[in-house]
């Protein structure tokens, strides 16, 4: 065999043995902890049996991991000393909670498959299993991320977390940069369906970009126009101006119509301008975007069927997997590492720092 057809075919079997070791797969855990999204399953339906929040809390927080540094549980690293986490970065703090969640369905992990299953495929999991608890399609979720070593509230990372304030084309573009499109953006946004948010993030306390009840630019008397004045005046009872200097923990429901169940009326209530954010109303502006919200009105199915692909492709966002990252003993903390380890981690390009997925 010539030296040219040796080379070919040898590119042609890594070309195929590659994407075999790097990408995410239903049932990653089959062989070497069968019972570990059983475990994440009963983790959180113990969980919101006691607390109902429970729910919204673990897709936030997927989609806040998601989107800074890709899915790979960033986001339940704890600050230390010397480093602010992302946790404590003005989006995350206090808006994500439950944390003690993912706790115990990593120590029950651990007691029955130490070191095998990610804090990110967990969060990915319990993700999964609060959609089917509140009504929602159940969904196979692809296994395989590993864990992040970075984790930073300081370095501009969550400027990449789409605030509550952006119009319809910032929404796009703000998607877009994780490779999910218009649709993908209008159906994820169908999780405000469920959960609470802080008055701050639609009444503007200290945030005028976010205030749509005292002070929305242009509007003689301070309330956005596209907002139901009943709505408007209800919003205003619940949170009073200043409500955050005095109140900082006082919140209202994103679905005001059914705040607990995972159905199609956050798109009900947005169509009849009930919708809680600035970007909720934004979806009235553009043709597209409302085409899609009267088609969610019409049927609740089409929409949680795509809702559960959207979950999917967000949850694949600048994964790390094969020998990249690491799986994190306990989520809250990075791994010791080795002399020699934390060498390669420091090398310029290490998929630790640059947080581009295997390809």
């Amino acid at each position: 065999m010539s030296d040219k057809r040796c080379f070919l075919g040898l590119a042609t079997l890594l070309t195929a043995l590659l994407p075999a070791a790097s990408r995410l797969d239903v049932g990653f855990y089959k062989k070497t902890c069968p019972s570990a999204e059983t475990i994440v399953q009963q983790t959180v339906a113990a969980a919101f049996g006691n607390n109902s929040g429970v729910a919204p809390a673990m897709i936030r927080m997927h989609f806040h991991d998601c989107f800074v540094r890709g899915c790979d549980g960033s986001v339940l690293i704890d600050t230390t000393a010397s480093n602010k986490a992302e946790k404590d970065a003005v989006p995350n703090n206090p808006s994500l909670r439950f944390f003690n969640v993912v706790d115990s369905a990593k120590a029950a992990l651990e007691a029955q498959c130490p070191g095998v299953v990610s804090c990110a495929d967990i969060l990915a999991f319990a993700a999964r299993d609060s959609v089917a608890l509140t009504g929602g399609n159940s969904y196979q979720v692809p296994a395989g991320r590993r864990d992040g070593r970075v984790s930073s509230g300081t370095d501009n990372s969550t400027r990449d977390l789409p605030p509550p304030f952006l119009n319809a084309t910032q929404l796009a573009d703000s998607f877009a940069a994780k490779n999910l499109t218009v649709e993908d953006m209008v159906v994820l946004s169908g999780a405000h369906t469920l959960g609470v948010s802080h008055c701050s993030s639609f009444a503007g306390v200290g945030n005028n970009l976010a205030d749509r009840l005292y002070n929305f630019s242009g509007s003689p008397d301070g309330v956005d126009p596209a907002l139901s004045e009943a709505y408007a005046f209800l919003l205003k009872s619940i949170c009073p101006a200043n409500s955050g200097q005095f109140f900082p923990n006082t919140t209202a429901f994103m679905d005001v119509i059914t705040p607990t169940a995972f159905d199609n009326r956050y798109y009900v209530g947005v169509a009849n301008n009930l919708g809680l954010f600035k970007s909720d109303a934004a979806l009235l502006t553009n043709a597209t975007m409302k085409a899609l919200v009267d088609d969610f009105v019409r049927s609740e199915g089409r929409w949680k069927a795509k809702f559960a692909r959207s979950m999917v492709k967000m949850g694949e966002i600048q994964v790390l997997t094969g020998t990249q990252g690491e799986i994190r003993r306990n989520c809250r903390i990075i791994n010791p590492l080795s002399a020699a380890t934390a060498k390669h981690h420091d090398e310029p390009g290490s998929s630790e720092f640059t947080g581009v997925a295997a390809t």
